[in-house]
């Protein structure tokens, strides 16, 4: 009987390779192309992207991105670097075996081929693809099966695939949401609200047909649960739009800005749609976040980390990757 081993493509969206206008560029360029990220015709839509957002929008971006630049990196690709480790670490010791992780970017480097072609050089005959986007969405789970796709569109051979779509309430990663939130709180204190502010998606996605949505609000709901929050102690929000079109509501930025004026003057805010810190989580809600809230007269405001390589964290990894590798 034939030897098979069994490999996990770690997948999450990218990052620039430097903190820089040129690269920058570069990302952005691949990223904005994709139809999955922006769905406008080709024709209308290329012109806008290499005429305008490229030649002004990498100068700004390269900004921020110097504001939370690491020694190593992008945080989000030193802390990718840090779950690959752990989770391999973790899988060893649960499964009882080598199991390979690699790790794999829709945008950017390392591509998905490079770490698929990693797998591969190690004897994998199966993978599975775990994307870190716990609530799915088309322009992030589905842009990453896309990315895996295109590239057994070109081989003669490919290895049996499993994905996982999405996590958005699974009781270990609810459990890990809300235990670093009462982590944070036994040692700040805990504010007047708490805001889970998701990632934000064209409007028009949802009445498409997108989910995620509604598994954005799902894992609102159980978070505040497993806390035991009444429903004016927490509520969601959407980050990130871009563009003129209507993007899920209510805005973060708006709320952080509202909020004051209605008699909430401390806040706690985390970020549950990412498994990394990254840009829109560092400069976009800890610094960012936190300019509008204090500008509108707020007085407290704390940022909850995202789960990162915290154990309980790798450990929910380990589980999705054991239910997809039973009976295979």
């Amino acid at each position: 009987m034939q030897n098979t081993k069994t490999g996990v493509l770690l997948v999450n969206l990218g990052t620039p390779e430097a903190p820089t206008a040129p690269a920058v560029r570069a990302f952005l360029k691949q990223f904005l192309s994709d139809p999955r990220v922006v769905d406008l015709p080709r024709w209308q839509w290329l012109p806008i992207l290499n005429g305008i957002v490229l030649r002004f929008r990498p100068k700004k971006v390269a900004k921020a991105y110097q504001s939370v630049w690491q020694e190593g990196g992008s945080p989000l690709m030193v802390i990718s670097r840090e779950q690959q480790q752990a989770l391999q670490a973790r899988l060893q010791q649960d499964v009882g075996q080598s199991v390979p992780v690699a790790l794999g970017m829709t945008y950017g480097a390392p591509s998905m081929r490079q770490g698929l072609d990693e797998l591969l050089e190690q004897g994998c005959d199966k993978v599975v693809l775990l994307p870190l986007f716990p609530q799915y969405s088309c322009s992030t789970s589905g842009a990453a099966f896309d990315a895996i796709a295109s590239e057994f569109a070109g081989m003669r051979t490919f290895p049996h695939l499993r994905m996982v779509r999405d996590y958005h309430d699974n009781p270990a990663y609810i459990d890990a949401l809300a235990n670093s939130i009462q982590s944070h709180w036994n040692q700040h204190g805990r504010g007047q609200k708490l805001l889970m502010s998701f990632h934000g998606v064209p409007k028009r996605f949802v009445q498409e047909g997108d989910i995620y949505q509604s598994q954005c609000l799902r894992t609102g709901e159980l978070v505040a649960a497993r806390l035991g929050l009444s429903e004016g102690q927490w509520m969601v929000c959407f980050q990130s739009r871009f563009g003129k079109e209507e993007w899920l509501t209510p805005y973060t930025d708006e709320t952080l800005e509202a909020l004051p004026q209605q008699g909430v003057k401390s806040i706690d805010i985390i970020t549950p749609a990412f498994s990394v810190d990254c840009l829109e989580t560092l400069e976009e809600i800890a610094i960012e976040g936190k300019s509008e809230f204090l500008a509108a007269g707020g007085e407290a405001y704390h940022f909850i980390p995202c789960l990162n390589a915290e154990p309980d964290h790798i450990a929910m990894m380990s589980e999705l990757v054991q239910k997809e590798m039973q009976n295979w």
